[in-house]
């Protein structure tokens, strides 16, 4: 038997069966473009036609997992583009502090970072912070208040640790709340006993109702 005839015998192991058929066509994703086999309905021993090579502008869109580790950061778009702004978006959003919020002058942040450094309690609301900004801002702006018209009536255009020790000595209730208090550089209240003072001499006062 020649090499011929026994190569048609394996090829041929069944003469009843049908030929073996090709797919009517084969698609294969190449990158960056697309290549086409299209082989109609023949027998494998027809010679296959030359691939068709085009470029395509399908998008395609793939469904995929992911196991990321918990220590890895996960950046997300919000993340991407920065404190308070989002991709995408026209303009940034300002960041809004607390105090604005409150109407307040002191720093609410910065308080409730003390009471919390302090350990002055296990927790720390969210209003605490705010109304001890708001005491503290009302007690500081009483004091300048009057340290400034302690000022006004020395002819002074600066307040000095002395404008504030009168205000404090002359308020009564700041002069309570401050009663242990030594402010530097403040001085004494001008105070001088009714025994100490001169006498006035008895004809001179006579010659004052006359006149």
């Amino acid at each position: 038997m020649t090499s011929k005839q026994q190569s048609s015998t394996h090829t041929n192991l069944n003469p009843t069966s049908k030929p073996i058929q090709r797919p009517i066509s084969t698609i294969r994703l190449l990158h960056p473009h697309w290549t086409i086999s299209y082989s109609p309905n023949e027998y494998i021993n027809k010679p296959q036609p030359k691939p068709l090579h085009f470029t395509s502008q399908i998008k395609l869109t793939f469904t995929s997992l992911h196991t990321f580790n918990s220590s890895i950061n996960h950046l997300t778009s919000k993340s991407m583009a920065g404190r308070g702004k989002t991709l995408g978006s026209g303009a940034a959003k300002k960041a809004t502090s607390r105090s604005s919020k409150a109407g307040l002058q002191f720093p609410v942040g910065r308080i409730a970072r003390f009471l919390k450094a302090g350990k002055y309690a296990e927790r720390v609301g969210a209003g605490a912070p705010v109304y001890l900004a708001a005491v503290l801002e009302y007690l500081a702006a009483e004091v300048l208040e009057l340290a400034g018209n302690a000022a006004r009536d020395n002819k002074k255009t600066r307040i000095v640790p002395r404008h504030i020790q009168l205000a404090v000595r002359n308020d009564e209730e700041l002069s309570k709340l401050l009663g242990d208090v030594t402010i530097a550089n403040g001085g004494v209240m001008p105070n001088i006993h009714n025994l100490l003072l001169p006498k006035k001499a008895p004809g001179s006062s006579k010659a004052a109702d006359d006149e």
